[in-house]
């Protein structure tokens, strides 16, 4: 993998299979040759966030406008599976590091959700903030990492009504809800039954929600489970937020990639 990882939106006007050059933002200029060092000459690789890379030369070294040259062009197979992360606010500065690993493990949604035991309350202007906040920590990780494509982030939603919300659409194959309520089942159990009732096929859609500091209230697990979404336990120890989270994703995207 090259040095160097630059985000940049298609070409407005332009084929973005064909584009010679590809201009970048102020914002993405600033990290490349600023902050990063590069010079003209340096190999570049460009993404877009949906699975489009370009790798480029870097022709302009400009602070403010840089310039990259395109020589090649590709698009990115999706991952076999989209996985949502629906993730109750915790404190201070976790949901920044919950959308990082969630970034690196390929997550293809992440909604953050207000909950019974949610101890963070966001006005309107705080909101917007937080979501360009998180916006940038997935895009910094995607760079890291690699991943050309950005999870979308969504505002901000109540646990509750979200919860009812996707009883009433398909877009997931499979529910999840981390619990350490009794009677959650363990991953493989559940997925082990979605099998069996579907001639063997593993899920391609998958929905797991993650409680705050302290799990979700027994009526928001009740609502889940009127809902159809499963109770799922993450083991034997209580796990952080962050922790639960990333290991929630990583277990869960290592099953379904085993077809």
């Amino acid at each position: 993998m090259p040095d160097f990882r630059v985000h940049c939106p298609p070409p407005e006007n332009t084929d973005a299979v064909s584009a010679a050059e590809l201009r970048l933002s102020p914002e993405e200029s600033h990290h490349l040759v600023a902050v990063n060092r590069a010079r003209a000459g340096a190999q570049v690789v460009a993404f877009d966030g949906r699975g489009r890379e370009w790798d480029c030369e870097l022709v302009n070294a400009s602070k403010n406008a840089a310039v990259l040259r395109v020589r090649a062009v590709r698009q990115a197979a999706p991952l076999p599976f989209a996985i949502t992360l629906a993730q109750a606010l915790p404190k201070g500065q976790t949901m920044d590091a919950i959308v990082r690993k969630a970034t690196e493990i390929g997550a293809r949604r992440i909604v953050p959700l207000e909950s019974e035991r949610t101890q963070v309350h966001l006005d309107g202007g705080r909101e917007d903030r937080k979501i360009d906040k998180w916006r940038v920590a997935a895009l910094e990780a995607a760079k890291q990492c690699g991943n050309p494509w950005l999870p979308e982030i969504e505002p901000l939603q109540n646990a509750t009504a979200f919860m009812r919300a996707s009883a009433g659409r398909d877009d997931h194959d499979l529910r999840l809800i981390a619990s350490l309520h009794p009677g959650a089942c363990s991953l493989k159990t559940i997925l082990a039954d979605f099998r069996a009732a579907n001639n063997g096929r593993l899920p391609r859609r998958a929905l797991w929600l993650i409680g705050p500091e302290g799990d979700f209230s027994p009526a928001e697990m009740a609502v889940a489970l009127e809902c159809g979404i499963k109770p799922v336990t993450l083991g034997p120890l209580v796990l952080r937020c962050e922790t639960a989270a990333t290991y929630a994703l990583s277990v869960l995207a290592h099953e379904l990639s085993a077809e």
